[in-house]
């Protein structure tokens, strides 16, 4: 929703070292298929949340959710109301960055983890690894209401087996403090104004290696996953051009906090980031500007997917199913901003705020969504040397 973090794993050893899923794995079996629940729909997405789940959990499911997520996905606004009615108690732990996330997965977590929220880097990777289970689309009937763009996203998929439910996605643009930058920066050249020396913060992770290389003009727009396979000759480019950038580098940001507390604290005026920045900005009433410069950006698509070892599947499926209402997304949004994959999401929006969503196609060549690297060991020994000032 690349990766949103910082720690090195040897990506190319993940289809090796475990057991890969085949097109003929089957979901496993739970409990009958689940019937689609109708509730007649207001304006009020807290009252429909809480309506549909009084339907959805007659009765308590009981027991446990273990989640490992990105910030803002398991908030308090829609968890809360799914613990009180389905009597399921939400354990939810942040993860920095796709790395950590698979780190954990593959020291054991995908048996003691139920849920996560892979970008789309990580989703695919994570499939391949086994580490996934695929899931039994009858015990998600509001599937077929999620964005049929997102749907057909091949990162969460393996053959015709299904292993994601598409939730958010969104670019990650340049965020800048509308009192001390003048005007709407047009271009990320922006960031190497010797005016901002000190003043940036950029995200720890190799994510911001793409951005350098999108403002080289690195980024073939025919072949997406040219910036994900670049050759030493251009990672030597795109690592000379991110030292030139380090004088003006305040801190590199880990979390969402990490970015917000920079600004409002003054310390820095300008930024790679999330839309979610932006809105714990804008909600603290900070002058927060957020654009998507000229040479494009990156971009994440997040999906739930169910571990292979989760144990409380009766929980998982009823969040699942719960995840993809209308009403839940929009709650999801006033958390984030984030662009949701339920499209009716809509109807509980404002004018303004149903202007931001669209479907991933809508997007076309301006963002390029991220890819797992075959080469990410390389982008990580990279990224290291940049931080290192050598």
């Amino acid at each position: 929703m690349g990766s949103r973090g910082q720690r090195l794993l040897g990506w190319a050893m993940l289809a090796l070292l475990a057991p890969a899923c085949s097109s003929g794995d089957k979901p496993r079996e739970a409990a009958a298929e689940t019937k689609k629940i109708s509730i007649t729909p207001t304006k009020d997405a807290g009252a429909d949340a809480r309506s549909y789940l009084a339907q959805l959990c007659p009765k308590p499911i009981g027991g446990e959710l273990n989640f490992m997520v990105w910030e803002g996905y398991t908030d308090t606004l829609f968890t809360r109301p799914f613990e009180q009615a389905c009597g399921v108690k939400v354990n939810a732990t942040y993860m920095g960055s796709s790395d950590d996330l698979v780190a954990k997965l593959r020291a054991g977590g995908a048996e003691t983890i139920d849920l996560i929220s892979p970008s789309s880097d990580a989703a695919t990777a994570i499939i391949e690894a086994g580490l996934a289970g695929p899931l039994d689309l009858k015990r998600i009937p509001s599937y077929g209401d999620l964005s049929e763009g997102f749907r057909k996203l091949q990162v969460a998929r393996k053959g015709d087996v299904v292993y994601g439910v598409p939730w958010a996605f969104g670019p990650n643009p340049l965020i800048y403090d509308t009192t001390k930058v003048k005007g709407t920066p047009g271009s990320w050249g922006a960031l190497w104004d010797k005016n901002y020396r000190g003043k940036l913060s950029l995200q720890d992770d190799i994510a911001t290696l793409y951005m350098v290389a999108q403002y080289l003009g690195m980024d073939d727009r025919k072949d997406p996953s040219h910036l994900y396979n670049l050759s030493d000759q251009d990672l030597a480019k795109v690592k000379a051009k991110m030292l030139e950038l380090r004088p003006n580098v305040r801190k590199y940001w880990v979390t969402a906090g990490d970015m917000t507390q920079l600004f409002q604290s003054g310390e820095v005026v300008m930024g790679e980031g999330w839309p979610l920045m932006t809105n714990q900005l804008r909600q603290a009433k900070f002058p927060a500007g957020e654009t998507i410069p000229k040479e494009g950006t990156t971009a994440w698509a997040d999906h739930w997917v169910l571990t292979k070892g989760a144990k409380n599947l009766d929980a998982a499926y009823a969040w699942l199913e719960y995840a993809s209402q209308p009403f839940t997304q929009k709650l999801l949004y006033d958390v984030t901003a984030y662009i949701v994959a339920n499209p009716a999401a809509r109807n509980y929006m404002t004018p303004e705020q149903a202007a931001s969503q669209r479907d991933i196609a809508d997007y076309g060549s301006k963002v390029n969504f991220w890819q797992w690297s075959p080469r990410r060991e390389k982008y990580q020994e990279i990224w290291n040397e940049v931080k290192a000032g050598r």
